[in-house]
């Protein structure tokens, strides 16, 4: 196999498998936040006829760039695969990635945002949680760089009531069971000031998804 990994904040990523030249290729186009969960269900899967390019992770700070971006890339693939599939959410595109997808006749994966695909859809619906703040594996670990820093928190702490006093919680969902990175998370709800509460998620509809269009 051949892999490309690049640093998860405004580059992108690329994966490809043994049989490139093959029929029956499926390219994955998704959220580079999204890089590590998916390619460890295509290793643990053994899919090799699946692609993987990822479009930048910061855009999850800027959902304005997701959908144009998206188009872009389905235009640059769609006459070198049988099948294309758009590993994200809504994601705060407000119904324009799913109106985008539609008009290409390009499946894409449920759910409003990734906290939601990970804890499972229908289960994230009926929790009805407005007081909760959410981290994932990727999230934990880029915390200061897509969330501390883009905030402002790291020059204007006494902005931390402003941002976050509406919340109680901190809630981490784990996609893997990694104590070094619940001790992080944990660390995170401290500096700001919320409760703690891990959850192990794995990876949801994230998984069942990739499954139904492999």
């Amino acid at each position: 196999m051949e892999k490309a990994i690049a640093t998860p904040d405004d580059q992108e990523l690329s994966w490809h498998g043994m049989n490139a030249k093959q029929g029956g290729k499926i390219l994955l186009l998704a959220c580079g936040a999204l890089a590590r969960e998916i390619l460890d269900i295509l290793k643990i899967n053994n899919w090799l006829h699946i692609d993987l390019q990822c479009l930048p992770a910061i855009f999850h700070n800027h959902p304005e760039k997701i959908t144009p971006a998206i188009e872009t890339a389905i235009g640059k693939y769609k006459n070198s695969y049988e099948k294309i599939f758009v590993v994200y959410a809504d994601c705060g595109t407000g119904g324009a990635l799913q109106r985008l997808c539609a008009a290409q006749g390009v499946e894409m994966l449920e759910g409003p945002h990734c906290y939601s695909f990970f804890e499972g859809n229908r289960q994230f619906a009926q929790r009805d949680e407005f007081t909760a703040f959410y981290l994932t594996d990727f999230l934990v670990r880029q915390f200061d760089a897509f969330i501390w820093k883009p905030l402002g928190l790291e020059q204007h702490p006494e902005l931390l009531t402003a941002y976050f006093g509406n919340y109680t919680t901190l809630v981490y969902q784990a996609q893997t069971d990694d104590a070094q990175l619940t001790q992080l998370a944990q660390a995170h709800a401290q500096r700001m000031g919320l409760a703690f509460e891990r959850r192990f998620t794995g990876y949801g509809d994230l998984q069942t998804g990739l499954q139904a269009h492999a």
